[in-house]
Order: C-alpha cells, then sequence, then structure tokens
C-alpha cells in the first residue's frame, strides 16, 4: 500500500476519520474557496518559473471554480481573491527572493521510499530550490493571516515540513506564505530539520503505518471547549449518523459500499 503525510496526519488526528476517508471511501466535497484558490495559486506560480503569464494562468484556472457554489470565509469573494492574487504574484516578483532552476523538474518533485515491510510512502514537495540565494526544499502556503513567527525556531516543528525533510533528505526548508488580506503580503520563513527529527518521524511512520494495518481505527473524541476539533470535522456526520450532513459535506467514491468487511476487523 502507498502511504502520504496527509493520511499519517489524518490518523494521528482521528483513527476513526482515516477510516472514513480512506477506507470507507468518503471524502469532503470540493467547495471550499480557500482550498480552490490555492490550487490555482500554485498552477500560476509554477507558470512564472515557466516563463508564463502567471495572471492569465490564475485567471484560466481560477475561473474554472467560479460557478461552483464554493463557501467563501472572512468576506471573501471569487471577484477579491482574484484581485489578491494577482497583486500577490506581483509582490512575488518584485521581491526576487527565490530562484527556481530548471522548474520542469524541481517543481512538484515525487519523492517515494519503501517503509514498514511492502509499502511505500510517497510525498509531492512543491519545490526546490534557492532562497536568497540559500538552497532549500520549498513549500507554498495560501493563507488569510500571517503565520506565527515566534518564538523563534517554532518552523523547525512543522510536521510536514520534517516529513518533506525526510523524504528528500535536505536540511533547510522553508515556506513561502502567501498572505490575502488588504493590505497582501508575503512571508519567507526558513528553518533546518535536523538528522534526529528525522529519525523520528521514520519511527512515527512505521509506527503508525502497523496502527493502521492491525485495523485499530477507535475514535478519538474532540468535543471538548474551547478546542473541539470535531465540530469543525466533515466527517462529524458519520459519527452522529445524520443523514443530513453526510450529504451535506461528502461524497462516496464508487465501489465503497462493499467495504463492510472492515466490520469484522475493528470490532
Amino acid at each position: 500500500m502507498t502511504y502520504s503525510y496527509t493520511q499519517i496526519s489524518q490518523y494521528l488526528s482521528c483513527p476513526r476519520r482515516y477510516r472514513h476517508r480512506y477506507l470507507d471511501g468518503w471524502k469532503e466535497k470540493d467547495t471550499r474557496a480557500a482550498m480552490l484558490f490555492g490550487r490555482a495559486f500554485e498552477q500560476a506560480l509554477a507558470a512564472l518559473f515557466r516563463r508564463e503569464d502567471p495572471g492569465a494562468v490564475l485567471f484560466a484556472q481560477w475561473s474554472e471554480c467560479q460557478n461552483q457554489g464554493l463557501h467563501y470565509s472572512n468576506g471573501d469573494s471569487w471577484d477579491r481573491m482574484l484581485q489578491q492574487g494577482i497583486m500577490l504574484l506581483t509582490r512575488f516578483c518584485q521581491d526576487g527572493r527565490v530562484q527556481i532552476r530548471q522548474p520542469r523538474h524541481n517543481l512538484q518533485i515525487k519523492f517515494t521510499r519503501p517503509v514498514a515491510g511492502n509499502n511505500d510512502f510517497v510525498a509531492y514537495i512543491d519545490a526546490i530550490g534557492r532562497l536568497d540565494g540559500r538552497r532549500c526544499l520549498l513549500e507554498w502556503k495560501t493563507t488569510a493571516s500571517r503565520y506565527p513567527e515566534e518564538p523563534e525556531g517554532l518552523l523547525a516543528l512543522d510536521p510536514q515540513l520534517v516529513c518533506y525533510s525526510w523524504m528528500t533528505g535536505i536540511s533547510e526548508v522553508a515556506q513561502v506564505v502567501f498572505v490575502r488580506k488588504r493590505t497582501v503580503e508575503i512571508q519567507y520563513l526558513s528553518t533546518t530539520i535536523t538528522d534526529d527529527q528525522r529519525q523520528e518521524f521514520g519511527r512515527l511512520v512505521e509506527g503508525t503505518i502497523r496502527r493502521i494495518e492491525s485495523a485499530d481505527f477507535l475514535p478519538h473524541s474532540g468535543i471538548r471547549f474551547p478546542q473541539n476539533p470535531c465540530s469543525s470535522c466533515p466527517y462529524v456526520g458519520l459519527c452522529l449518523g445524520k443523514q443530513e450532513m453526510v450529504d451535506a459535506a461528502l461524497v462516496r467514491r464508487p465501489g465503497a459500499e462493499d467495504l463492510g468487511w472492515l466490520d469484522e476487523l475493528t470490532y
């Protein structure tokens, strides 16, 4: 079986949620405007490094989502997000802090490594290039608010960056954060991932895969205020047995209804 960072993080967040998504065949509907805009913006960034017109690519990609009944937040709209995206691309070009040679080879790079028996672990890295002249692994982020920068060293605890460093063997990592707000901003955050962190993540992956393959899918309830992840989980309708919530948030892959044999493993 092939695993990824998303699968491991989903399982660690809530094993029951992992089962809903990866075994029972449910997935969240693609209606979040911020998520789809992020995908379109990454396509525009790729076009920029290929010396194509990034604004035209952003408009074309984002236009495909215009009539999909998207859910907007924080006063966003299709037009407003497009305008912010153009301003962010302009600011990024003016900054000139990131260089990527051979963009067709160094953008959206697939890495695979064997793990836990006959399994594989796969990761798609946004880019490998240079930030302020320093070679590093790069990750793009689009967000409506700034990422925290204090305390110093906080970025080194980001599990996704640790995962990507473990997959590539590259110690120097960076996040380029495109902040969509009234006055747009770009954060250039960098850190170093240690050998110990990479080894620890490898052990975490191995242990998590063993739990998954032993069919350990007990729920992790998150209903305890003020932090209540269950209330924002798209799969909460399944756990509560409320079909109307399921229909509003999820769709199911064809053929997934034939997975009833899993019940024999988990109960």
